[in-house]
């Protein structure tokens, strides 16, 4: 039976920040407008977060029962590894899923009902990742959603549910979300090309290639620095995400020298950090105007 390590290691923690990042800048832009609200930040953080997790548990159990992950070189899967039942890792990504809806209900209540709909379908995006009888994820189509839902959803959806309306801000300041949260994707799916396509998993980095997934990676990392510069125009601070430019120069100079296996894994927890100390300075950029 699994331990508290390593059911804690199965949430993936290097994949948090892809769920705590739009939650920061769609916060950033509410305060931009003079609207934020903490309490309604915290519950989409809870969203976020849960929703994270629970597509984590998700992916390790039908990927286990798959057998997608028999020869896996990353972290290792409790499904996989025989370290938990399958049934009680699927209980934990719905465990996860019921508590990010249970807090988009609470959002609902207070905003607008229609976000129930939108919380339903990243709940079922989640889950048809790799689950049911044809995942999209095994399709090419992981980046397409994780970009819609973490980063266009996540962003502009929390900055919603504190403004009560839509904003130009918050639609442009959730691309820069979107595609960091499609480097963490594309840089764990580019570690597994090998073991993916022996198991007919056509992820988008074994549609690509080797070589052009790694050029996709790195542009992952640096639009979002070019996007910031151009909202800078309407938000001069936005600028000091380039305080956070100088931690993308090592997953960079690592996937570009042609890493693999464990250093890949770095790279992960390195574009996460990288991740993070972007949304931070992305978001204090958007909160003060000038």
């Amino acid at each position: 039976m699994a331990d508290a390590r390593e059911w804690l290691a199965g949430t993936r923690p290097r994949t948090l920040p892809a769920a705590i990042v739009p939650v920061l800048i769609g916060s950033g832009v509410a305060a931009s407008y003079d609207k934020f609200s903490w309490w309604r930040a915290a519950l989409a953080l809870v969203v976020a977060l849960a929703l994270q997790v629970g597509v984590n548990f998700a992916n390790d159990y039908s990927d286990g029962v798959r057998g997608s992950d028999e020869r896996r070189v990353g972290p290792v899967r409790l499904v996989a590894a025989g370290l938990a039942p399958p049934r009680q890792v699927k209980a934990a990504a719905f465990g996860f899923f019921c508590v990010a809806g249970l807090a988009g209900l609470t959002l609902a209540a207070v905003t607008s009902w229609w976000l129930l709909a939108v919380g339903a379908g990243c709940i079922a995006a989640a889950w048809f990742y790799t689950g049911g009888p044809k995942p999209y994820g095994y399709n090419g189509l992981g980046e397409f959603f994780v970009f819609a839902c973490f980063g266009v959803v996540a962003v502009a959806g929390t900055a919603y549910v504190q403004m009560k309306e839509f904003s130009w801000l918050g639609l442009a300041a959730s691309v820069p979300a979107g595609l960091l949260a499609c480097a963490l994707l594309m840089v764990n799916n580019l570690r597994d090309i090998r073991t993916d396509t022996l198991a007919g998993k056509r992820t988008l980095a074994v549609l690509l290639g080797d070589a052009r997934s790694r050029v996709g990676y790195v542009l992952m990392l640096l639009v979002p620095f070019g996007i910031a510069a151009l909202l800078a125009v309407f938000r001069p601070l936005a600028l000091i995400t380039v305080a956070a430019l100088p931690l993308a120069r090592i997953p960079i100079r690592s996937v570009r020298a042609g890493a693999s296996g464990p250093a890949l894994i770095k790279a992960l927890g390195e574009t996460g950090r990288l991740q993070l100390a972007f949304g931070i300075a992305f978001t204090i950029g958007l909160a003060i105007r000038l």
